[in-house]
């Protein structure tokens, strides 16, 4: 009888080292990353609620807004200094942040549009765009598509789908300005392999981008705890995992040219905002 408690230690080893195990193989990832290496950034206070992110030239100029302020900021992973802001409009619920390698625009969780003018300036401004229609929405994500020169919305909670199973895609033309009323396409829940195992059984996502050596576009879903990943045409491809244990609150996603990824995490009374860097070993 004296033995077990001396055993019970090793035990609780072998069971841990197990359970690790089992996560890891559970764990998939796109090819070329592993979701479960990276190396973690914290953001400054001013960033906690950090939502939209766009790489911009070099890991020191990363654009990224909070959803509460109307302030885009210039984000330098190793700053030890407050980051630049330039704010464009009042406060205000806004998402997504997209650059179309021309000009900046900000998504509000409403469908409206704004177009920075004056980027980088003491003169920055805001032109706006409605959204055309009245009914109950709500838009996190978002990302520009080069081929079609247009910014693709997608839906995380649209009246119009409420019921459906489904989520509405929309679109928006940078140079007139313009939504497109009617929805270029739509994701069926029984396409997203994973959805129905997630804590929710509707596709919500909060950020969006395209790959720049892949042209796929990577979706991560905060709330499904999901990263989906499909074509041009909104055909979905691939899903994996993001667990809480790395993915607190994954609410942004860019991509440097090389096709290094970057998910942002946004802060709660638990995390601290952080900004997770993926390398990118495609095989050769």
């Amino acid at each position: 009888m004296k033995m077990f408690p001396c055993l019970l230690p090793a035990i609780m080893l072998i069971s841990c080292q197990l359970a690790g195990q089992n996560e890891a193989r559970l764990q998939t990832s796109p090819e070329g990353y592993r979701l479960e290496q990276y190396e973690r950034f914290r953001v400054r206070e001013s960033l906690q609620e950090i939502s939209g992110i766009v790489f911009h030239r070099d890991e020191a100029h990363f654009i990224a807004n909070n959803d509460e302020q109307g302030k885009l900021f210039q984000v330098n992973l190793r700053a030890t200094a407050p980051y630049p802001s330039w704010k464009f409009g009042k406060g205000g619920d806004y998402e997504e942040t997209v650059f179309t390698g021309k000009d900046w625009f900000v998504l509000k969780s409403n469908g409206s549009m704004y177009r920075i003018d004056g980027m980088f300036t003491d003169t920055i401004s805001s032109t706006l765009a409605h959204f055309p229609h009245n009914w109950k929405r709500e838009f996190e994500a978002a990302y520009y598509d080069i081929q079609s020169n247009r910014i693709v919305a997608i839906c995380k909670t649209c009246e119009v789908d409420k019921g459906q199973k489904q989520t509405s895609v929309f679109t928006f033309s940078p140079d007139s300005m313009t939504w497109n009323p009617e929805p270029a396409w739509r994701f069926f829940n029984d396409n997203i392999p994973g959805l129905k195992e997630g804590p929710s059984k509707h596709f919500r996502p909060s950020g969006a981008a395209v790959h720049p050596i892949e042209n796929r576009v990577y979706i991560v879903a905060s709330v499904n705890e999901l990263l989906v990943i499909t074509d041009l045409q909104g055909n979905v491809q691939e899903t994996h995992r993001l667990p809480r244990k790395h993915f607190s609150q994954p609410e942004g996603i860019t991509f440097a040219p090389n096709g290094d990824m970057y998910i942002s995490n946004e802060g709660d009374e638990d995390h601290t905002a952080d900004i997770l860097k993926f390398k990118y070993s495609p095989k050769n």
